[in-house]
């Protein structure tokens, strides 16, 4: 069972690591760098998770333009990793038919067709799967085990936050690969 969060000034972050690449799908070296933080027995399918961020941001996000880059921050905190992939492109809209993907329905493999299989696997792997506004971006979140505190910020409310948040940083604190 997902957490139920409050008061979302109580998830604290040591600190956000990013990193940025062109658009390309040679991956192995920038999942590498993600995943190291990541425990053993959740890496391979953090891997299978991860690449289809990345793949969607660079391919279908930047259409592979060595020009456009795709960027990542990520961090651990609250029994949470966290991550934020974004990419240059024109945006993402999630289609309306995609019922698959709806964290309470039943699962569905009919619709899968429509939402990729891409999509299907990001909800698959991770607890939280959100997109902003301008679709530019997917907010993604592995739980590790259950927090025992009460009163942290649930991955829905905290996307929130992020989300009005990641237009104002720098972009030169990201590291190029």
């Amino acid at each position: 069972m997902k957490p139920s969060i409050q008061n979302w000034e109580s998830l604290s972050f040591a600190s956000w690591e990013s990193l940025s690449f062109t658009s390309t799908l040679y991956l192995r070296p920038i999942l590498d760098a993600l995943l190291e933080p990541a425990p053993n027995p959740l890496r391979d399918e953090l891997r299978l998770g991860l690449q289809e961020a990345l793949v969607n941001a660079a391919k279908h996000g930047n259409r592979l333009d060595p020009h456009k880059v795709v960027s990542v921050r990520h961090a651990k905190a609250d029994g949470y990793y966290w991550w934020i992939v974004s990419d240059q492109g024109d945006g993402f809209e999630m289609p309306a038919s995609c019922t698959c993907l709806l964290p309470d329905e039943p699962l569905d493999y009919s619709g899968i067709s429509d939402c990729g299989r891409g999509l299907y696997i990001l909800h698959q792997v991770f607890d939280h799967v959100r997109w902003s506004k301008n679709g530019k971006e997917v907010y993604l979140a592995k739980q590790l085990r259950p927090v025992p505190r009460i009163g942290l910020v649930s991955p829905a409310i905290f996307f929130k936050v992020i989300e009005s948040w990641w237009h104002r940083w720098s972009p030169r604190s990201v590291r190029s690969t």
